[in-house]
């Protein structure tokens, strides 16, 4: 599932396994492999219109061939969400263009993210916020807890309260 947390203040910087900046994290820490998975290639030339040549050379039709820590920050966190789903991803740098492969990454495994926006998620999904517990089904309802629980930094809910609806 998919889970996030809406905050301003510190706390998650401070926590060993947030992810503040994912072009630094991903220029220390990607692994060849990753280039080989079909939902990598898939991400990257959706987001990035750019086509993976191997681990070391993705093709670019506005760059030329580049390194993968060329790649656009939002193609480099969805990877960090896919690939290290333990992590709490800073997602300011995910543009709407990477909405949709975020929700499929939260179908595929729980993960964590922290956006710096409201995403425009496409209906219908299931996501989990974190600080208020509750689990939304509707743009709108993500907006409303977007709006409540930015304006307090509290604690947050290990477990969402299970809301199922009829997706």
């Amino acid at each position: 599932m998919l889970n996030i947390i809406f905050n301003r203040g510190t706390r998650d910087i401070e926590n060993r396994n947030y992810v503040f900046s994912p072009d630094t994290y991903f220029k220390y820490n990607y692994e060849e492999e990753w280039f080989e998975d079909e939902l990598v290639k898939e991400m990257v030339l959706d987001v990035d219109s750019s086509s993976v040549i191997s681990a070391h050379a993705i093709d670019s039709p506005v760059l030329g061939v580049i390194a993968p820590e060329r790649l656009s920050g939002g193609v480099k966190a969805l990877i960090i969400m896919y690939k290290e789903p333990s992590l709490i991803v800073n997602a300011s740098s995910c543009g709407n263009n990477c909405a949709k492969w975020i929700l499929e990454i939260g179908k595929i495994q729980d993960i964590t993210i922290r956006p710096g926006y409201e995403m425009e998620f496409e209906e219908p999904f299931e996501i989990c916020i974190k600080n208020s517990g509750k689990v939304v089904h509707s743009y709108v309802d993500f907006l409303k807890e977007f709006q409540e629980v930015e304006i307090f930094e509290g604690e947050y809910q290990s477990d969402c309260l299970h809301q199922k609806a009829a997706l």
